[in-house]
């Protein structure tokens, strides 16, 4: 599903060179649920970044269901990214202007050409796998942490992708919460969605297939 190959990150500017990613070699098969631990500034943000077409790599390749996108101009990925992948942060990044029923029906608008009937039909379904169909009309001020991320998460399965990013999306939950996004990503994963997860927390991680463990932009 997902490949890197030999993968190097470089941050520079006039007066300093960071390598974040230093030589990434990395398979995701389909239907695994990836963690990705290691210390703050290890490189992996980056590296999720980079397998979301979200950042492009100094060097290497990234091949998606054998789709070499390192190469692909700008639209190209925004459509790729759209129609493939679906993200989920830690800080929810929900608009609070928009309530939970827009919030999740956003991905559509700027994806391919869906009718009004099936984009509602859709948005019902993932709020109800969620098990938020009966707050579609409140706002995220009016939801807890643990709503606002289950929101997140029906925004991010809206568009069906193939594979989640997540990155850290526990980070700002109590351990209850936390938990029970653990088990919502744990059941979406078991019915066929490849899951990429950053997480700090171990006890998360050692619930999922595999754990790659980062160390100064290196696989340890």
């Amino acid at each position: 599903m997902i490949k890197i190959e030999n993968i190097t990150k470089i941050f520079r500017t006039k007066e300093v060179e960071t390598t974040a990613l230093d030589r990434i070699n990395l398979q995701v098969a389909q239907g695994e649920f990836v963690s990705i631990m290691g210390p703050s500034g290890c490189g992996k943000s980056t590296l999720l970044n980079i397998m979301g077409l979200l950042d492009q790599p100094t060097e290497g390749a990234l091949l998606i269901n054998d789709t070499a996108v390192s190469g692909m101009k700008d639209k190209q990925l925004a459509h790729f990214r759209n129609q493939t992948l679906g993200f989920i942060f830690q800080s929810f990044h929900l608009i609070p202007a928009l309530n939970v029923f827009d919030n999740v029906e956003l991905p559509m608008l700027y994806g391919k050409n869906i009718s009004t009937k099936e984009q509602r039909q859709r948005v019902l379904e993932v709020l109800e796998k969620v098990e938020l169909s009966h707050r579609l009309k409140h706002f995220p001020t009016q939801l807890s942490g643990g709503q606002c991320q289950r929101v997140a998460i029906a925004r991010a399965l809206v568009s069906k992708p193939e594979v989640i990013l997540a990155d850290e999306p526990t980070g700002n939950l109590d351990s209850k919460m936390g938990i029970e996004i653990l088990e919502l990503l744990l059941t979406l994963n078991k019915e066929g969605t490849t899951i990429v997860m950053v997480t700090h927390d171990e006890r998360i991680a050692q619930q999922t297939h595999r754990i790659v463990r980062l160390l100064d932009g290196k696989i340890q």
